[in-house]
């Protein structure tokens, strides 16, 4: 949904929630008093203001997928950022119906981003990553490849896993002919979308060609182990515990191995040998531990690890740049942390484009 494409109310909607982000935080705080985590992090006032309007609001677990996706689609375009397009916005199709969109400034020698959105498997699409994954193409000056992986209930585990893995494929291929050396391609995905970026980086371990980078935002990693964090905010207004437990029942067929290191990229038997990681987290996300104990185990096995902490945010802050200064701000930080990744490689020869 383009901005164009938004009613007079949901103008006015957006235009207020700008309106509340842009006030003193001083003023913010007395509207909604941020919290304190065990930790001792505050939120941040225009996040906790953020956090207390979407507690009165609809919940998208009481709908069914179909209709959660209309929701959460019409309500991240109204909280995304208006972010310039890259100067070629192209769509690629994988295979067998599943689509990608490859975002280019020019400078391919960078490199590229293979990025899969979030949404728990079951809501979320290009369309509404649009603004972050647009940042992280001028932020990086690497091009990146948004996938539109298929979403459960229609299309359960493992649809997404096998679609990240020909979306690899793919742009392992196709690389040369768009100017990018295939050894400088980042693996990076939010929330469902980092646990794809985890798995996959296990899936391609050992292969001639492996990502040069992980960046897992968010992520789920383990599904087996129920972590601190997931009580300390079980009723996020970003993310509840209501809303996890209807991503999983929709995403994972009966029966399902929930330590299978497809579900749950924490319990593969190794991690030695996966790419360096930058691991971001959130300091109000009921997955902040599942995070952070994939990060300290990748850590334990010899594997580069940088965690990127934004102590005063919540789940999904990706999505608020419009919304919030400060959600803006960390997904600025968050893109930087990549850019400065990606000067500390080395940079190939510059690849010829196929003609």
């Amino acid at each position: 949904m383009s901005a164009a494409e938004f009613t007079l109310g949901q103008r006015l909607q957006r235009a207020l929630l700008v309106a509340l982000s842009r006030l003193p935080a001083g003023l913010q705080r007395l509207l909604a008093r941020p919290a304190t985590n065990t930790a001792g992090d505050t939120m941040a006032p225009d996040v906790a203001l953020l956090m207390k309007l979407g507690e009165s609001g609809p919940d998208y677990s009481d709908l069914t997928p179909a209709e959660a996706r209309a929701t959460t689609e019409r309500d991240l375009a109204l909280f995304a950022a208006r972010v310039a397009p890259c100067a070629v916005e192209e769509e690629i199709e994988i295979g067998d119906g599943v689509l990608a969109t490859r975002y280019s400034n020019g400078t391919p020698e960078r490199g590229l981003v293979l990025f899969f959105h979030g949404g728990g498997f079951v809501i979320g699409s290009r369309a509404s990553y649009t603004a972050p994954v647009r940042m992280l193409a001028h932020g990086t000056g690497a091009d990146v490849v948004s996938v539109e992986y298929r979403l459960a209930p229609e299309h359960p585990f493992p649809a997404p896993q096998d679609d990240a893995l020909a979306a690899w494929r793919y742009v392992v291929e196709h690389a040369a002919a768009w100017g990018v050396d295939p050894h400088r391609i980042v693996v990076s995905g939010e929330s469902a979308g980092g646990n794809i970026a985890a798995v996959l980086c296990q899936q391609v371990r050992g292969e001639a060609v492996q990502p040069i980078l992980q960046v897992l935002i968010q992520p789920v990693t383990d599904l087996v182990e129920h972590r601190p964090s997931q009580d300390e905010f079980v009723s996020s207004p970003a993310l509840s515990a209501k809303q996890v437990a209807w991503f999983v029942e929709n995403y994972l067929p009966s029966g399902t191995d929930v330590a299978d290191p497809r579900v749950s990229p924490y319990r593969a038997s190794s991690l030695a040998g996966l790419p360096p990681a930058i691991v971001n987290l959130a300091g109000f996300d009921p997955l902040h531990d599942d995070g952070l104990a994939y990060a300290t185990a990748l850590l334990e096995a010899g594997v580069a690890a940088q965690v990127d902490l934004e102590a005063g945010l919540v789940h999904g802050y990706i999505s608020y740049t419009a919304i919030s200064p400060s959600c803006r701000a960390a997904t600025e930080r968050l893109v930087a942390s990549v850019a400065q990744a990606l000067d500390r490689t080395d940079h190939a020869p510059s690849v010829t484009k196929a003609s």
